[in-house]
């Protein structure tokens, strides 16, 4: 072997460019204040689109809850419509039932129809009240006559004419009430 020839036991030589260890003397490196500005620089840009994505996230979060309210108030008022349209016919089912007295089978199919409708209305969240030896209230009741009374306390129902309804806890039509003065 010849003393010319390289072997992987042999040592490279230390003058020479890009043997040995690496050295970092002869890269093109800014300086360090030119890099501090350049992170600054990286660090608020990173912020500004962090709060922008925060700020779009909240928004979306708050457009979705508001059309929830909206879409579940659209359902009420569309429940609210199909029921003012029902609640006469069970007035009318309601009255037929009184002046049927005598004929039972006719009794029984109103009876059925009626109590068909009021579970319907029930299942889509509206209610009936009758407000029977309660105060007067003009917020849920419509007073059709005020009478002298004993039995009862001034300004309290004594007599409903036609039961009230609620949609969700909200008045959809007042009781029609006779008061006692």
């Amino acid at each position: 072997m010849s003393t010319d020839e390289f072997t992987a036991a042999a040592p490279p030589d230390p003058d020479a460019k890009g043997t040995g260890e690496t050295s970092f003397a002869d890269a093109d490196a800014p300086p360090a204040s030119e890099r501090a500005a350049a992170s600054d620089e990286r660090e608020d840009e990173a912020q500004k689109y962090l709060a922008l994505a925060q700020r779009t996230q909240a928004d979306f979060e708050n457009y979705r809850k508001r059309m929830a309210r909206e879409n579940a108030a659209a359902q009420n008022r569309g429940v609210a419509k199909v029921a003012k349209e029902l609640l006469p016919a069970i007035d009318h089912l309601e009255h037929a039932l009184k002046a049927a007295s005598g004929h039972e089978d006719v009794v029984k199919g109103f009876a059925l129809v009626r109590d068909e409708i009021v579970a319907a209305l029930g299942r889509a969240g509206i209610e009936a009240f009758s407000p029977h030896g309660e105060p007067f209230d003009p917020n849920e009741h419509e007073a059709m006559a005020a009478q002298p009374s004993e039995e009862a306390e001034s300004g309290t129902v004594i007599e409903v004419y036609q039961p009230g309804y609620r949609l969700n806890g909200a008045v959809l039509r007042p009781a029609r009430v006779v008061v006692a003065e």
